[in-house]
């Protein structure tokens, strides 16, 4: 789909307008997932893994840029771009991967999800799995109805609820400048704490936003027709997702903040339940309540951009286009079988995010290589320093995911 030179640039003179693809991605950085990890690192190590977030913020700017980059340049998603240039058996096994990474995405949302509908009013876990997925089979449907930008803004303004449910506690326990600083110093302590981080990382670049954000850039602005509207593009989508993973960023990194300072040596933080149970006996019953809403939020908005994204992936690699909300009823299944079989919430949301990790160079490794093609992305490739801080990113990712796998192995 191409767009004119002059909408284009009727656009970037309303510069906001064009926001808005990057933060429906960056909905997937807040998921339950999210919480779980980051609040289970924050209360058993304190400020020891806040490097870790900070470094896979940084990494997930440079990688959904480059998701987006690929959608704009080319008018195909990421996983269009792979199923065009795969065998049919490839293609079959890539999708396979990246279903399960999908499937993992949304247990994660559809339990966190769940648990804030428990803590909130003691909806057993089965059913508010159950009332979590109609409520995200109605956001969806209005993304249908109404077009994506509607879709966009009601996902900010569940971002927003998310951020402020997630962020107030800091105002009642701010956390300590020493114990910061300290953070932000690389290190591990033992095989359990990489197996934190490895979930961080997991829960912080999301395979699944990496393949949906290049049809969601695509979708929105459509493929430019000539070099300047190409470049006022691609400007607008550095701040949007500039903006988007930054405030994605804060919000992650006061929940490891706010279980360091405020929930450090309390038992049972290591699980969701226990660590609102504490949130509200040290911090107040009002925190408490803002914290479960920005749990429920963080559900309902995280598992609609997850069968987004799934259809995005089922599409490209298949070429097959199912309803968004059949999807949505196919995929809720596994989550609620897993809620009804008593399965531990909280390790579930974290043993979620450690699949994702290993999916993360499966997305990123393909998206490098073809954001340096000249036969694909023109004179908008990437050039050798940028490639070269992706090759970096990646290695990064792949020796972390190693190292787990090592880990596991010999526990």
């Amino acid at each position: 789909m191409a767009v004119s030179t002059a909408g284009i640039r009727r656009a970037t003179r309303r510069g906001p307008l064009l926001l808005g693809p990057a933060f429906v991605a960056a909905i997937a950085y807040v998921d339950p997932g999210n919480v779980a990890a980051n609040l289970t690192a924050g209360s058993r190590y304190g400020y020891l893994l806040l490097w870790v977030l900070v470094v896979a913020n940084a990494m997930a700017v440079l990688v959904q840029y480059q998701s987006a980059k690929l959608g704009l340049v080319t008018g195909q998603s990421l996983p269009g771009v792979l199923g065009a240039r795969l065998g049919r058996r490839s293609r079959l096994a890539f999708w396979a991967q990246a279903e399960l990474v999908a499937a993992a995405t949304d247990i994660a949302e559809v339990v966190g999800g769940a648990i804030a509908l428990n803590l909130l009013f003691g909806v057993p876990l089965p059913l508010g799995g159950l009332i979590v997925g109609a409520v995200s089979l109605a956001l969806l449907t209005t993304q249908n109805r109404y077009g994506q930008r509607r879709f966009e803004l009601i996902v900010v303004g569940l971002l927003a609820i998310i951020s402020l449910g997630f962020l107030a506690g800091l105002v009642v326990s701010p956390p300590s400048a020493r114990g910061v600083l300290s953070g932000l110093v690389p290190r591990f302590d033992g095989p359990d704490s990489v197996l934190l981080a490895a979930s961080m990382l997991g829960a912080t670049v999301m395979p699944h936003a990496i393949y949906v954000h290049s049809a969601l850039a695509r979708d929105r602005h459509g493929r430019a027709d000539d070099a300047v509207s190409l470049r006022r593009l691609l400007r607008a989508t550095r701040w949007d997702v500039g903006v988007a993973l930054v405030v994605a960023g804060l919000v992650n990194i006061g929940l490891l903040l706010l279980a360091a300072s405020g929930l450090r040596g309390v038992a049972g933080t290591d699980s969701i339940e226990g660590a609102y149970a504490a949130i509200v006996s040290v911090l107040g019953v009002g925190i408490g309540i803002a914290f479960a809403v920005g749990l429920l939020a963080s559900g309902l908005a995280s598992t609609s951009v997850g069968a987004y994204a799934g259809a995005t992936i089922m599409e490209g690699l298949l070429h097959r286009r199912i309803p968004l909300q059949v999807r949505r009823v196919v995929t809720l299944i596994p989550a609620v079988l897993l809620l009804a079989l008593g399965a531990d919430p909280t390790w579930t949301l974290v043993v979620s995010q450690v699949v994702l990790s290993f999916g993360i160079p499966f997305a990123v490794i393909p998206l490098v290589a073809f954001t340096r093609s000249r036969s694909l992305m023109g004179d908008a490739r990437n050039g050798p320093r940028l490639h070269a801080v992706l090759v970096t990113v990646v290695t990064l990712v792949v020796a972390l995911n190693l190292t787990l796998l090592a880990l596991l192995l010999t526990t």
